[in-house]
């Protein structure tokens, strides 16, 4: 209450809830209404983020509902960040967003949720309705060609990033061909593509989800398993492009020798992150074939 004469000035809000006290859900959607309905249309950029365990069975409808009666008042949102929620997001309260935030430009919806529920039906309506939206974060199980032609139609802006979370969902998916990220780099030559491929994903699914032509700067390996073919793929394929690493697997001298080689090859790297025991040797090829390397996590 000491700062709700501030909030309708606010143009750029973090919201942190605890999803365990009904009350704090409570006084989250009561910010959120002060900064939309009482802001004349200054709040540009949202932000949720819980906090806490999640309640046994919580689905967050409450939050979700009250999210879309708030925005329902009227709403100038540019960017609208959900990958703190920890909840299944639903196709219906996306088909909502989409509808009552017409001038979105970045839309994030990959949360850690167990699941995907926005099918790619519900990703053509948002991308219908909010016509400037440039950066998209969605699960890659919402994706299909379908979706990739929208994206590449000549009325939309250019695509400048992408954020794809790979989990189990996808095996009930059709794989995207290689041709398909071929023809939307082509359409959108300045995009990049971040990928999170977690523990959920089968094994025999990561080989598909890394195609060659996918621009990808930032990758994220968070499986847990043998990546041995993987990160000889990463080197063929994303030399030119890739910036982060960050792999979660088993050590090896294999792995050690592969990291070596990728160390070599992936010269643009900025930040490398493997949460296993590696050599002293790859630890020395990444500082020295990486000028750009400002951040890693190696350990011996």
């Amino acid at each position: 209450d000491r700062y709700s004469a501030l909030l309708p000035l606010v143009r750029n809000l973090k919201l942190i809830m605890c999803l365990t006290d009904p009350a704090n859900r409570k006084t989250a959607l009561r910010v959120l209404w002060q900064a939309v309905a009482r802001g004349d249309g200054r709040l540009e950029a949202l932000s949720i983020c819980c906090v806490g365990n999640t309640p046994l069975f919580y689905a967050g409808q409450d939050l979700q509902q009250g999210l879309v009666d708030i925005l329902a008042n009227g709403s100038s949102l540019t960017v609208l960040n959900l990958k703190g929620v920890p909840f299944t997001l639903s196709d219906s309260f996306v088909r909502s967003v989409a509808m009552l935030c017409p001038a979105l430009q970045s839309l994030y919806i990959n949360n850690h949720s167990l699941v995907c529920a926005v099918n790619a039906e519900t990703l053509r309506q948002a991308l219908k309705c909010c016509q400037s939206l440039s950066v998209l974060g969605v699960f890659q199980a919402s994706l299909s060609q379908v979706v990739f032609k929208d994206l590449m139609l000549p009325e939309r802006p250019a695509l400048k990033k992408l954020e794809l979370r790979c989990e189990r969902s996808l095996k009930y998916t059709v794989p995207l061909c290689d041709q398909i990220w071929l023809e939307l780099k082509l359409r959108h030559p300045r995009l990049w593509v971040e990928l999170e491929l977690d523990h959920t994903l089968p094994e025999l699914h990561v080989p598909g989800v890394l195609q060659p032509s996918i621009p990808v700067r930032c990758l994220r390996l968070l499986t847990w398993t043998l990546l041995l073919d993987e990160v000889r793929i990463v080197r063929q394929s994303y030399a030119n492009t890739l910036e982060v690493l960050e792999l979660q697997t088993i050590p090896s001298p294999e792995l050690n020798s592969e990291l070596i080689a990728l160390a070599k090859q992936c010269i643009k790297l900025q930040e490398v992150h493997c949460y296993c025991v590696v050599s002293q040797e790859v630890i020395t090829a990444f500082i020295t074939n990486c000028p750009n390397l400002c951040r890693f996590t190696l350990k011996t």
